[in-house]
């Protein structure tokens, strides 16, 4: 895999963006491959500066019908160097987007173009570590195989109905941020109020908690050791 783009193709381009995006589209068609290992529809979003935070999407009502329909696109990042050379490359698999990854942007004034038209943001910052699944890392690149199984890792979750997902992706979420690899559920539950907040009409937290626990222990996300015990990575 070559990680320098073919920076030939540019010289009839003058806008920045336009040539980043001919350089990286064919970078991407020259060496990239399906990580799922099928024929997968793909968005690619390439950055000079990888936001930590948010990453600017395209219309918000169709990005929420889109996730409501499970048409969402899978979604490639690219990080390239000064130099036009590949320094990480990405992918999140589209079954990681829910409701709360997707943040409205406040709608353009009257005067703009498209008067009132709302965006949305991608809460980039929201995502679990296993739902940012790298190809190439920082200019090192990814055995397949390896990048294969992250994938396949947590492709259980596109069989899951939206809100069972959300709450899926929160729990994953909230179990990497624990500090060491063996937590209690006691540890979980300190987020009890965190996730009231996201999901106000659950009035039993702690029971869904526990019911998603079980789901990320069968599928091998953690491993139960008894006693209210658990540990990353089973």
């Amino acid at each position: 895999m070559d990680l320098n783009f073919n920076i030939k193709l540019a010289e009839d381009y003058k806008s920045k963006s336009q040539i980043v995006r001919v350089l990286s589209e064919d970078w991407v068609r020259r060496n990239s491959y399906c990580p799922s290992c099928g024929h997968l529809v793909f968005e690619l979003k390439s950055f000079r500066n990888l936001p930590k935070s948010r990453i600017v999407d395209g219309a918000y009502d169709s990005m929420i019908g889109k996730i409501l329909r499970y048409k969402n696109p899978n979604f490639f990042f690219l990080q390239y160097s000064s130099s036009l050379s590949v320094l990480n490359y990405f992918t999140v698999p589209k079954y990681f987007f829910t409701y709360n990854l997707i943040e409205k942007r406040k709608p353009l004034s009257k005067d703009a173009r498209r008067a009132n038209w709302i965006g949305c943001n991608i809460l980039f910052g929201n995502l679990p570590q296993s739902g940012i699944i790298y190809l190439i890392k920082d200019s090192t690149i990814i055995q397949p195989k390896s990048v294969l199984y992250q994938w396949q890792r947590t492709s259980f979750l596109r069989n899951k109905k939206l809100e069972s997902r959300g709450w899926l992706v929160e729990l994953i979420s909230i179990v990497e941020k624990m500090p060491s690899e063996i937590f209690t559920i006691q540890d979980v539950y300190k987020f009890e109020e965190f996730l009231r907040k996201k999901y106000p009409e659950n009035k039993f937290i702690k029971a869904k908690i526990r019911q998603q626990l079980q789901v990320l222990r069968d599928k091998k996300i953690i491993k139960f050791l008894g006693n209210g015990r658990y540990q990353k990575g089973a």
